[in-house]
């Protein structure tokens, strides 16, 4: 429409619903409810407690995962979660529950650091300065939130607990008896009145200070170790597992990842590994995310075994103890602790020349493979490279079952994070042991009986055989024979064979590795952790925190060469001495000490934010009981609590899920809180999507200025391709909300983002689409307002039956779409009562008038307000009761039914949806248009499938 026409049509209809008036109208209730509180959930009791006729309702729980402020600001993908819960939200709250709804910000991460690194401005601003602007425009979005529980996890007052919580898991251990965490203390009890015996030959109080703090690391949940860890220089930290990409690079940057040993702080997730796997059956969660959960935990069971190598002894980890007499030689992690300590001075005589990788001695060998390994990612290290790779460390283990003496490599393909770090060779039975074993000259014996004509001569082979249904051979000693039996069978006895004689167990073994909590960062919690002069760590009491982060001058951490390996970390904290070194009285005098000058991750706020939003005001207690056991304590069908409803990406299934259950988990244990579990039931919503152009040299070109003809694409004039990606600004292909906020309205941006298709599915964004939904709110308002006089339409006479028909079906159908998430068919329905109304023409009878705007307000609450207000009502239409429909008015008075004869339909008949089987088939042998169709022939089958179909079939 030209400007000219645009502008008559105001000025004929100056009351039509358009952009501005949309904006004037979001604005004003936006405000409203700013103003009235009106999105304010009341808890049970404390300063947030409210009305108790609103508590006594069922209460609901929904939770979006915690936002990013990013500097670039949102794209129209990133509400798509917010606006869904937003209209769950608001439909429960209007089918009569309490809901509790809000949204803060995780605000600590390197985003914000390394932009504090390039340009010297601190991060709490530029960080606190995307707050804003995210904030501005999740305002716009209308989106109901109780504004009172937001905060943000840098705020002092918030990682005040955040370090709390760090010191009770610090100063508590898992008793792997009574299957929880208990307080530190009750461990210490136990060594001192030898209820425990201490580890070593040395009674516990014959331990010193420092002897016994070592002693308790290896019990406390969060404890300080010097481990291999993924090392990235290019971001100047140590990462998580779950951090490193699989092609060995870091997830944010891109970066590459070393290995390296460094001290660290870790937090014993693989206590909780049996819990974090048993609790998964009994949460609401998609079954992708939990297969996901269960991979990375990786239970197996098999049996620990000691290899004996000198004075020390290698301990392997098997799930084929049936094979241990196959095993020919042994693998250690090039990183593994025994590798210094076994390897002798010089080669043992007779040392295969393949073995020694041409080097001189042994600790010549194991060093230069060793800075070999560590340039390799895991995912590197576990490939099936063509060229296997080790080197023999000289020396020799012997083999528990066998007494042969096998030779001791370290070679990638062994890693620290699986089993012990270690594993026992049976190359007859296992692939890379296999290839191995033929290009470093190794031995193979066939110990199961292959099923092929292959024979048991294992040097002949070209492949390695593996088998669990196969019998044993070659497996018997003067104490114990396997041969014969099967896999069970003989792990089951092999097993009790190792225990009896001390030398293994059976066991269980898991993927999971313990969670490496430490970075070398500035922009994160300070830990609350002190040491003494002899090393040992204190924790800090909860008066003394918040600990702060102070000031420095220098946000970059000393390192940051990306593809160096040998750099090592100076944290930004270190550098402020008057902040590190500090005299405090823990509750035995004045002393000095020495800060930890790490941080925290950035996953270390969002592992409990959903308690700080129940009670976030408290500065007593990491949250009330009773307002806890209110919100999120177990009932029925939730055994173990959690949040109502949790929404948010798949791509956090083994990061921050994980990380939280664990947290809830030693929360409960501890006695903190009655919730086992974070999160009850878990929906992820699917991605919005966006083409992407691209020039002749691959390069992204705007999409806002690509021009279509006949199906082909241009910028400028030239010829671009087409793809479907991610929106974003790297793409140039970003739509922001804003925009189209300015030029249709929030509530058509709600109404087209949740029309799009299923909430779970991902989706293509399409501007030129928008306007359907928008037209469908201009014919809403036109249906209730005036548009020349600004006036509401709607009369007292009383709707047709055509009418409350379509009106109801609408109420059911979309009612119980708008709480399952269907949203898209919930608009269908809408849409289709509203086009009904329309077409019918006239003034609307009130009592249809008024449940189509509630029907209307979870999805589009701007425009459902004021139409409320225009209808006379003073209070806000957010608390209003969700229509109900009326099921005499659902359920069709007739249903078309066809009737068929070899296919073809010859008859249509209008009848009651209720109807039998066998009243159906009478009526259509009696219908004349069939009757005629027969022609007189017999019938042989009659198919019914009431009420829609009867199909017959002629002899």
């Amino acid at each position: 429409m030209s400007e000219t026409n645009s502008a008559a049509a105001e000025s004929a209809a100056p009351h039509r619903y358009t952009a501005a008036m949309a904006a004037d109208i979001e604005a004003r209730w936006q405000d409203f409810w700013d103003a009235e509180g009106t999105y304010a959930a009341p808890n049970p009791s404390g300063d947030l407690a409210g009305d108790p006729a609103v508590v006594a309702r069922p209460k609901k729980f929904i939770m979006d995962m915690f936002p990013y402020p990013s500097g670039a600001g949102l794209h129209v993908g990133h509400p798509l979660g917010y606006i869904a819960t937003d209209v769950f939200a608001r439909h429960q709250r209007m089918s009569g529950h309490n809901v509790l709804h809000t949204l803060g910000f995780d605000a600590f991460g390197l985003p914000a650091e390394q932009y504090a690194v390039q340009t010297g401005t601190h991060p709490r601003t530029s960080t606190e300065a995307n707050m804003e602007n995210m904030k501005a425009q999740l305002r716009r979005l209308g989106l109901g939130h109780d504004k009172r529980r937001s905060f943000a996890t840098i705020d002092p007052d918030y990682y005040k607990w955040t370090q709390w919580i760090f010191v009770q898991i610090f100063n508590s251990w898992y008793d792997s008896e009574a299957k929880k965490a208990r307080p530190i203390t009750e461990l210490v009890a136990q060594f001192d009145s030898g209820e425990r015996q201490a580890p070593g030959t040395r009674a516990w109080s014959e331990l010193d200070a420092a002897e016994r703090a070592e002693v308790l690391g290896g019990y406390r949940l969060a404890y300080a170790s010097d481990a291999p860890v993924n090392w990235c220089p290019g971001l100047g930290t140590v990462l998580a597992n779950e951090e490193v990409t699989a092609d060995g690079r870091s997830e944010r940057g891109n970066f590459p990842v070393f290995k390296a040993k460094l001290r660290q702080w870790n937090m014993r997730i693989t206590a909780y590994a049996d819990r974090l796997l048993d609790d998964l059956d009994a949460l609401d969660w998609p079954e992708a995310i939990k297969l996901q959960q269960r991979n990375w935990i990786g239970r197996s069971e098999g049996a620990r075994v000691d290899f004996a190598v000198g004075d020390d002894a290698i301990t392997v980890f098997t799930t084929r103890q049936d094979t241990l007499f196959g095993a020919t030689y042994m693998v250690l992690a090039p990183e593994h602790e025994l590798v210094d300590t076994i390897v002798p001075a010089a080669w043992p005589e007779g040392t295969h020349e393949v073995w020694t990788g041409g080097h001189a001695t042994p600790a010549e060998a194991v060093a230069k493979y060793r800075a070999f390994a560590a340039s390799k990612s895991d995912v590197e290290r576990q490939a099936d490279a063509k060229e296997k790779t080790g080197v023999f460390t000289g020396a020799y283990a012997v083999n528990p079952v066998s007494g042969d003496q096998v030779p001791v490599f370290i070679a990638d393909y062994v890693l620290m994070g699986y089993g012990t770090g270690a594993i026992m060779a049976v190359p007859a039975h296992d692939t890379r042991d296999f290839a191995f074993a033929r290009a470093f000259e190794l031995p193979m014996r066939c110990v199961v009986q292959p099923s092929d004509d292959r024979g048991t001569d294992a040097s002949a082979w070209d492949e390695a055989f593996a088998s669990y249904d196969a019998k044993l051979v070659n497996s018997a000693n003067a104490e114990i024979s396997l041969d014969g039996l099967g896999v069970a069978e003989a792990k089951e006895k092999m097993t009790e064979w190792l225990a009896g004689r001390g030398i293994g167990e059976g066991t269980v073994n898991f993927r999971l590795r313990d969670w490496l909590f430490s970075r070398q960062r500035y922009w994160g919690e300070p830990f609350p952790i002190v040491y003494d002069e002899d090393g040992v760590a204190h924790s800090l009491p909860a008066s003394m925190l918040p600990l702060e982060l102070p000031e420095v001058e220098d946000y970059s951490p000393r390192t940051f060469d990306p593809d160096d390996a040998n750099t090592s970390p100076e944290t930004p904290l270190s550098r402020n001495e008057d902040w590190v070194n500090v005299t405090l009285d823990l509750g035995d005098g004045p002393k000095r000490y020495r800060r930890e000058t790490n941080t925290m991750p950035n996953w270390a706020g969002s592992c409990w934010y959903e308690l700080r939003y129940l009670d976030p005001h408290n500065s007593e207690k990491l949250v009330d009981p009773a307002i806890e056991q209110y919100w999120m304590g177990p009932r029925e069908g939730q055994p173990h609590g959690g949040v109502d409803l949790y929404v948010g990406g798949a791509e956090h299934a083994v990061l921050h899920l994980l990380y939280a259950r664990f947290w809830s988990k030693v929360l409960f244990d501890l006695g903190h809180v009655s919730s086992a579990e974070p999160f009850h039931k878990l929906y992820n919503q699917g991605m919005i999507q966006a083409y992407v152009y691209r020039d002749a040299r691959g390069f992204p070109v705007p999409a806002a200025e690509i021009e279509e003809r006949d199906g082909q694409f241009f910028f400028e004039g030239e010829p671009v391709k087409r793809e479907l990606g991610k929106m974003g600004k790297s793409l140039k292909n970003a739509v922001t909300p804003d925009e189209i906020c300015s030029e249709y309205g929030a509530d058509t941006l709600r109404l087209y983002e949740m029309a799009m298709g299923p909430l779970d599915v991902s989706r293509p964004w399409d501007t030129r689409a928008v306007v359907g939904q928008y037209r469908l709110l201009q014919r809403l308002w036109r249906n209730i307002v005036d548009e020349t006089t600004g006036e509401v339409t709607v009369t007292d006479a009383e709707p047709d039956e055509a009418t409350l028909r379509a009106l109801h079906k609408a109420i059911d159908g979309a009612g119980g779409d708008l709480a399952e998430m269907r949203f898209n068919t919930a608009i269908a329905k809408i849409t289709e009562l509203n086009n009904h109304l329309t077409k019918a023409g006239g003034a609307l009878p009130r009592t249809v008038a008024e449940p189509l705007v509630l029907l209307v307000a979870p999805l589009a609450p701007h425009i459902a307000e004021e139409l409320w207000c225009k209808l006379g009502h003073l209070d806000s239409v957010v608390h209003q009761d969700f229509p109900v429909a009326d099921p005499a008015y659902v359920v069709d008075e007739t249903v078309t039914c066809v009737v068929q004869i070899k296919g073809k339909v010859k008859a249509r008949l209008e009848i009651p949806p209720t109807i039998s089987d066998e009243e159906l088939e009478k009526l259509a042998l009696a219908d004349e248009a069939v009757l005629a169709a027969l022609d007189g022939a017999g019938i042989r089958k009659v198919i019914v499938r009431a009420p829609k179909l009867v199909n017959i079939v002629p002899a």
